[in-house]
């Protein structure tokens, strides 16, 4: 009898060894190519909650990637799971471990991404722009104009935006300091509605996301541009060459079609 108790024990703790030992493989994976992916036979994305990403629309659901995601899905040859992170340094985080596969996130082609991650095809064309309420919602005060005139002024994005990088370059043009106040729960939207509740005075989000609130929010201004058109696309780790090679070919293809232009035209213009 207590022969078979120590054997069940044992038999327990190999159990919970083995479990144990499954998951901290599973945290410490890193990125998969196409020929891994197709063996899973899932390809996982991430994107974000937001216009240009992914977002409840009624009992619908829409988005820029979501829609683009969802007419890829006719060339890509296995399962497709979309997960939401609103967070851009957990994404890229993810990506470079392995949790996801791609970043359907439309951020500026910069040098500075460059180096940690390979960009695809580009899938839009964006710009940022200064969020700031109208004359009748300000006490009569005009909206900035001139870039000048950010001097001295705080401008609101979520943590980790790539706007800060360009806010930067702004504020060297200007030859004058314009503070960024990095918040790390709100993302786009959320600041430009603050902005609407006179919580803050300025936000930076892109035109897209600034369009979108505007319809349903009078009070705010998106008129002022804060940077220069701008080329978005999607991301994968530097590990996944071919995998890159695939989803260009993919997009490419996609874009030749008028169902892309539909979907272009539907969030973009």
């Amino acid at each position: 009898m207590l022969k078979k108790r120590i054997f069940i024990i044992i038999s327990a703790l190999i159990i919970i060894l083995a479990v144990i030992s499954f998951f901290l493989l599973r945290g410490t994976s890193s990125p998969k190519d196409l020929s891994q992916i197709e063996e899973d036979g899932v390809l996982h994305i991430v994107t974000d909650y937001n216009p240009a990403g992914y977002y409840v629309s009624g009992d619908t659901i829409a988005g820029f990637n979501h829609d683009l995601i969802q007419l890829l899905k006719s060339r890509i040859p296995f399962e497709i799971e979309i997960l939401l992170e609103s967070s851009l340094d957990k994404s890229i985080d993810g990506l470079k471990k392995g949790k996801y596969d791609v970043m359907a996130r439309n951020i500026p082609v910069t040098s500075e991404l460059r180096t940690s991650l390979r960009f695809t095809e580009p899938v839009a064309q964006n710009r940022q722009v200064l969020i700031q309420r109208k004359k009748e919602y300000n006490d009569g005060a005009e909206p900035l104009r001139s870039h000048l005139n950010l001097a001295k002024k705080t401008l609101y994005v979520p943590q980790n935006s790539p706007a800060i990088l360009r806010i930067r370059n702004l504020s060297h043009e200007i030859g004058d300091t314009i503070f960024v106040k990095e918040d790390p729960i709100y993302g786009q939207e959320q600041l430009a509605m603050m902005v609407a509740a006179k919580e803050i005075d300025y936000a930076v989000c892109d035109e897209i996301v600034a369009a979108r609130v505007a319809r349903s929010i009078p009070e705010i201004d998106y008129s002022t541009l804060i940077g220069f058109t701008h080329l978005e696309a999607w991301a994968v780790s530097e590990k996944s060459p071919v995998l890159l090679d695939s989803l260009n070919v993919w997009i490419k293809e996609v874009k030749k079609t008028r169902e892309y232009a539909r979907i272009y035209k539907k969030y973009y213009k």
